[in-house]
């Protein structure tokens, strides 16, 4: 099951999609990432085949092609001295494709204030933080000045804090409530809705004004069998869309499936009679939130 990207937007009345999930990272980096799906299998105890494995700029010339006028290059550190160097890697990248949101990451590190900083002023407009990959503690002492940085400039930050595909040492609810607490204004969109934490996180935008979801891969037949989404959370999952809570994410290029499949695992939900719903989580969520 798949829908065309273009014919979707169109029959919404919308000049595109808005995805706020997309990686593109240094070409050493994406074939090291592509070996560890390779091995999801042992890793996920899934298949996990990359559906567009691909140059980059082939990679780019498909998300316009797809009428995809607002995308993400998520990079994100899994080891000290990694995050200046992407965030420099990732400005160079928006600057040659400007539909890409200059994207940024840090790691807690001694030096993560002064880059953090250097990216703030820069343009970043969204930063991306993998707690599973990169294993580190949100609410690590040396991050504080980072966060009130991050929280005062107001740009969201694409967390992946679920515990899905596997738990890391500091994935789960826990860690980003107490983040939350310390730092309530922060602007975060919860990776993969959370999965599959889901209720949990859904609880969370709808305590702290700043916290988004996204539905990256969620409702996918891939995803449905590992994290099936709850139907019981789905008036909620409304609610949090009319609200502009919730943006389409798709994890292109590493997915296994066609990129059309995830915008049909969207369109079979059929939420509500009217396509408003769709229509701000395709676009006009991720264009209140990067106006």
């Amino acid at each position: 099951m798949t829908t065309d990207p273009v014919a979707l937007a169109r029959s919404l009345d919308l000049p595109g999609i808005a995805d706020v999930h997309t990686h593109f990272l240094p070409e050493e980096v994406m074939r090291k990432v592509w070996r560890i799906f390779d091995d999801a299998g042992r890793l996920y105890g899934v298949d996990w085949p990359i559906a567009y494995r691909l140059p980059e700029a082939e990679r780019v010339g498909l998300l316009r092609e797809w009428g995809v006028r607002r995308f993400t290059a998520l990079v994100y550190a899994h080891r000290p001295g990694m995050a200046h160097w992407l965030n420099t890697w990732a400005a160079e990248f928006s600057q040659a494709n400007p539909d890409c949101l200059t994207t940024a990451t840090f790691f807690p590190e001694p030096e993560a204030v002064e880059y953090v900083e250097a990216a703030l002023a820069a343009g970043a407009r969204v930063f991306k933080i993998h707690l599973q990959v990169s294993g580190f503690d949100p609410r690590d002492s040396s991050l504080k000045p980072v966060w009130g940085l991050v929280e005062d400039a107001a740009v969201p930050v694409v967390l992946h804090c679920g515990s899905g595909p596997i738990p890391g040492r500091f994935t789960g609810p826990g860690p980003v409530r107490e983040l939350l607490r310390s730092h309530p204004r922060l602007q975060l969109v919860i990776a993969h809705a959370g999965a599959p934490e889901y209720g949990d996180f859904l609880a969370l935008s709808e305590q702290f004004e700043g916290v988004r979801i996204d539905t990256t891969m969620v409702f996918t037949d891939f995803m449905e069998r590992l994290a099936p989404f709850p139907a019981e959370l789905r008036p909620r999952l409304l609610a949090a869309t009319l609200r502009n809570d919730v943006l389409f994410g798709s994890d292109f290029p590493n997915i296994s499936y066609d990129y059309g499949h995830a915008l049909a695992a969207l369109v079979r939900l059929d939420l509500d009679e009217d396509p408003e719903w769709l229509r701000r989580i395709l676009w006009h969520a991720a264009a209140e939130l990067f106006a």
